[in-house]
């Protein structure tokens, strides 16, 4: 689940492979979250589930529901509370629970809720799975009250916080001692949502000078949940008024991170996983005779420059967590993600994790200048960054464009780029010398998504402009 939350409103229940989403007392109420959930558990082994959400208003009705239904059905529920998505998946495989269920709707606004559902090995369904769900949802065979045995006792509720366990494996992941000598000053702006949690401690235990805004997780946002320049440009000033060496945004559910400078200049999401990638590659020779890495097809180029630099192959995914980390495992990568600011850290947890990104970022600043050197701006890590420029943009999809149409259309526009690469990995993807274009229908909307990237605005917009006249016939 995942488009953009800048658009109106609008009450439509969202079910795909990935999960549920909806208004919260319109298409959205406790009967439907408790029928998909029943759907859910039809397809798990015996054992605990653990559930999760994030920190808006309508999360603990549904957990209450959700609750009542797995216990009355003979299931033990392991309640994590208010909690981080990648917080989830690290309790289901610390619990090894059965499976998971994160209550929460991500980047969308207030009015929205939604679930993901975990595996045994705390990562996000993976698409299969998913569709036996999806199936059992739309099909259910008995009323979702009807589940188990009804002579089975009730099952139990453990309350569990997994946080400690959770700043434990992320430290491990980094240099602690280099981080605590520098002492680095970190806004964070949690937006009212589950990250404080966790990265309160965490960046405590770092030894960092900690400024936190939006940390009460009540759901209460001060501005449109999803963290891009847009929606953050009131919240940018308030890093360099507190004096920080750099700011970080989370979205509701923590699995997120957007960055920005110590004078407030958006780096953005793409960044991050950037970011991300040199931190764990610099640190030879652990990069050396590693997996690769591992991003999505629709994110920034910038991942696969470095890995290159440092000998390590990139590999591309379809589009989805999901698809990430199906990727990673079979190729044993060393690092995922995809360019929303999603870091996936196999040695944490198979999901997306704004906290391994925090700590691998606050690492990199430390140690990027030597010993010797103290902390290395961010502003300066971004600047090196391989210099790209990214452009996304959309079309609606009439019904002149719909079905067959749309194959067709996606040939038109791979004929008029006769001298790239072609890939339908996911929609259709064309790669050339120095840049990419990647063309999909949303899995939730009616439109087609095109994004462009290039070593220069000009360039990107001219792909831009040749993809869209072949997709609407020109």
């Amino acid at each position: 689940m995942g488009e953009s939350s800048n658009e109106p409103t609008r009450d439509i229940l969202i079910v795909s492979v990935s999960g549920l989403r909806g208004i919260v007392g319109g298409s959205l109420t406790p009967e439907v979250a408790v029928r998909y959930v029943a759907a859910f558990a039809a397809t798990l082994p015996a054992g605990p589930i653990v559930i999760g959400r994030d920190g808006r208003t309508s999360g603990s009705f549904l957990a209450a529901a959700i609750t009542e239904h797995l216990t009355r059905a003979g299931r033990d529920v392991v309640d994590c509370g208010i909690a981080a998505t990648p917080t989830v998946g690290i309790v289901v495989r610390q619990e090894r629970a059965a499976g998971g269920i994160q209550i929460s709707a991500s980047h969308n606004p207030a009015p929205y809720n939604g679930i993901k559902l975990f595996s045994s090995e705390g990562r996000v369904l993976p698409a299969a799975a998913g569709a036996v769900v999806l199936e059992g949802f739309r099909t259910p065979s008995s009323p979702v009250d009807g589940a188990g045995s009804q002579s089975a006792p009730a099952g139990t509720v453990r309350r569990v916080d997994g946080g400690p366990a959770h700043i434990a494996l992320v430290a491990k992941t980094v240099d602690v001692e280099a981080i605590r000598r520098c002492r680095p000053r970190v806004w964070l702006d949690s937006g009212h949502g589950a990250g404080s949690r966790v990265a309160r401690p965490l960046l405590a235990h770092l030894g960092c000078e900690v400024v936190i805004e939006g940390g009460e997780p009540d759901g209460l946002f001060e501005h449109t949940p999803e963290p891009t320049a847009d929606n953050l440009a009131d919240m940018l000033p308030r890093i360099r008024l507190a004096q920080a060496d750099i700011g970080f945004f989370q979205d509701p559910d923590a699995d997120r991170l957007a960055i920005a400078t110590a004078e407030g200049r958006y780096i953005g999401e793409e960044a991050t996983l950037a970011l991300a990638v040199e931190a764990v590659l610099a640190k030879a020779p652990l990069a050396k005779g590693s997996g690769p890495i591992v991003v999505n097809c629709s994110t920034s180029g910038m991942a696969a420059v470095i890995a290159a630099r440092h000998g390590v192959p990139c590999q591309v995914s379809a589009v989805g967590e999901a698809n990430v980390v199906d990727a990673m495992l079979a190729c044993g990568a060393m690092l995922g993600g995809e360019g929303n600011g999603g870091v996936i850290d196999p040695r944490v947890v198979l999901v997306r994790d704004s906290f391994v990104a925090m700590a691998l970022v606050l690492e990199r600043m430390c140690t990027a200048g030597g010993n010797d050197h103290g902390l290395v701006s961010i502003d300066s890590l971004a600047r090196g960054l391989p210099q790209l420029v990214m452009k996304k943009t959309k079309v609606d999809l009439s019904p002149e464009l719909q079905g067959p149409a749309l194959a067709t259309a996606l040939e038109r526009i791979e004929r008029a780029f006769p001298t790239a690469r072609a890939s339908r990995l996911d929609g259709l993807r064309l790669d050339w010398e120095g840049g990419w274009l990647l063309v999909r229908a949303s899995n939730t909307e009616p439109i087609v998504r095109i994004v462009a990237e290039a070593a220069d605005s000009v360039a990107v917009d001219e792909a831009i402009q040749r993809a869209t006249s072949a997709l609407l016939g020109g």
